[in-house]
């Protein structure tokens, strides 16, 4: 056995090297696509002694190759290289076999048993050479009976070639199952295959000689042909001229070259002739300085008061800016609502109004009515004869009954706040008569 390997090895050797003296250019022998059928010999038997016992027991007392323990059968081969030292080689197999399964009896019959396997042949030669090994590996699915498996084929084999589009397939493998229904075996195969398409010859360009150097002289990429200013660099999208300010605009048409600015401008910014910040094209205002929030317009004043409309609590009528733009309350009006607020009078611990009291009120009305954009404040106290609490709620009870007797003759009650206060601020002491007399009083304030 051991002279025969060696007498192989030589063999192989020497017909690589014959082929190797034929071509020593590196070339694509990748196979194309090959059809092929195989003659297969299953055999259980020399697995099963491999894993009971050893590998030299399997080649002793012809337990390996033993034609008695082997089924033959068929199988149909498809190949196509990946590489100069890879193929892909798939197979679908037929035979008849007493398959056996472990942990089923034994079925001590032929039955029919279809494989299919795909594996890659990693050769040592390509297929330049006459004799080339290979090993393989992959996986595959078998069928018998009922019984489905999967397993994972490995082995050795060698490739002969009779020619470029033919060749012989030797092949021997250790099939692994990896499921409860394979068993271990070995698969012997020879065959023949040829190719059923013509690989594709690649073409050889002639390329064209390189074009002569291109003259850049600032070294920008842009021929000196092509470029706007050769001697400074600059992007293409400028035709070669720098732009120091980065506007898009070339320097050698800006005229603002180191500020940003437009080109309808000539590369200069758009102007703020008020200098307000807001150039010209977007201010409504452009020789008056204003905000953007008006569109580079000062804020208005639409009473003209020197007061803003922004700031100016009567926009629509002119007045101090003392006094928020308001106009200033007359003092007369003043008077006329303070006398008034003396002459108010209630019913003893209550909050209606006296008979005597509309006259006075009546005064206030008419001031109300002379003055539309004045507001009034009422605010209701008391002394401090009594709960607290009572005061409280008694004051703003009496502050509230002006309040709705005004609202009563015509006065917006937008423009009237009514509050009590109790016995806070007093405007006399407490402990006489004539005090808490001054004390029990309504004040009515004017604003504008």
């Amino acid at each position: 056995m051991k002279k025969f390997c060696l007498f192989s090895l030589v063999v192989l050797f020497s017909l690589g090297v014959q082929a190797q003296s034929g071509n020593s250019v590196k070339q694509d022998y990748t196979k194309g696509k090959a059809l092929g059928l195989s003659f297969t010999l299953t055999d259980f038997h020399a697995a099963s002694v491999l894993r009971n016992t050893s590998v030299v027991e399997m080649f002793k007392k012809g337990n390996f190759f033993n034609s008695n323990h082997m089924t033959p059968g068929l199988a149909l081969n498809y190949l196509q290289g990946l590489s100069n030292h890879v193929d892909f080689a798939g197979s679908l197999g037929v035979n008849f076999v007493d398959y056996p399964i472990t942990g089923m009896p034994a079925f001590n019959a032929d039955n029919f048993y279809l494989e299919a396997t795909g594996s890659l042949n990693l050769k040592l030669l390509s297929d330049y050479y006459w004799v080339t090994p290979f090993a393989d590996l992959g996986v595959g699915f078998s069928k018998y009976l009922k019984n489905y498996a999967a397993f994972i084929p490995t082995g050795v084999g060698l490739q002969v070639n009779f020619s470029d589009e033919a060749f012989m397939l030797l092949n021997s493998q250790y099939r692994i199952p990896v499921t409860s229904r394979g068993s271990y075996h070995f698969y012997h195969s020879i065959g023949v295959a040829a190719t059923i398409a013509k690989k594709k010859v690649q073409e050889t360009v002639v390329l064209p000689p390189p074009p002569p150097p291109v003259s850049d002289r600032d070294g920008d990429g842009i021929p000196d042909d092509d470029d706007r200013c050769p001697d400074a660099a600059g992007p293409s999208s400028l035709k070669g001229c720098p732009d120091r300010d980065g506007d898009g605009i070339a320097d050698i048409d800006d005229k603002c070259p180191d500020q940003k600015g437009v080109a309808k401008y000539q590369g200069c910014p758009i102007p703020d002739s008020d200098g307000d910040g807001i150039n010209d094209e977007e201010d409504k205002c452009p020789n008056v300085p204003g905000v953007a929030r008006y569109q580079g317009c000062p804020i208005p004043d639409s009473d003209g008061d020197g007061v803003n409309d922004e700031v100016d609590k009567c926009p629509n009528e002119a007045g101090p800016a003392s006094n928020k733009g308001c106009p200033v309350v007359e003092e007369t009006a003043i008077a006329k609502v303070t006398e008034a607020a003396k002459n108010v009078f209630f019913n003893t611990s209550s909050s209606k109004l006296m008979a005597k009291s509309y006259g006075p009120l009546n005064e206030v009305v008419q001031v109300l009515k002379d003055n539309p954009t004045y507001k009034i404040s009422v605010d209701g106290y008391t002394d401090n004869t009594g709960k607290a609490d009572f005061n409280q709620k008694l004051s703003e009870a009496r502050a509230k009954s002006v309040k709705d007797y005004l609202v009563s003759k015509g006065i917006d009650e937008s423009r009237i706040t009514s509050a009590g206060h109790g016995i806070e601020n007093p405007i006399a002491d407490n402990n006489t008569a004539a005090g808490r007399a001054q004390n029990r009083r309504v004040e009515m304030t004017l604003s504008n």
